[in-house]
């Protein structure tokens, strides 16, 4: 494969500011979710609360969910074909990558094997960055 053939995939995606993103640190991952019900950052961040607070599998599989299809809607409205780098490093992306992480750490916790596979996979070719600081 040449330079060239690199040079031809989808260019990285970036989104926009999340503005749930500033309100987290001052504030319940669920109180922001009810101000900013849209925002992957701030369903991710209610996973990871979840998950910390020693929550049913479930239950953090489904805020991670509903984080990872809020990032879905807002990667597409932003220019995104199905794949392509999402890159760790634009922080803006981690909302998303993290709900992606939260889903595949989720769902293998609950004997879903194959959206562990499918997620985990989709994470590590969105941002190996991503992948090795949140399940490697």
């Amino acid at each position: 494969m040449s330079h060239m053939d690199l040079m031809a995939g989808p260019p990285p995606t970036h989104l926009p500011i999340d503005p749930a993103s500033a309100e987290l640190a001052g504030s319940s991952p669920a109180d922001v979710v009810r101000r900013h019900p849209e925002s992957p950052a701030a369903w991710a961040a209610l996973a990871g609360e979840a998950r910390d607070g020693g929550a049913d599998d479930v239950s953090v599989y489904a805020y991670a969910r509903v984080g990872y299809h809020r990032s879905l809607d807002n990667l597409r409205r932003n220019g995104w074909k199905g794949h392509g780098p999402v890159p760790w490093e634009h922080e803006p992306n981690r909302g998303f990558l993290t709900s992606l992480a939260l889903l595949a750490l989720s769902a293998r916790a609950i004997g879903e094997t194959h959206e562990w596979e499918r997620c985990s996979e989709f994470l590590r070719d969105s941002s190996p960055t991503a992948f090795d600081a949140l399940l490697g």
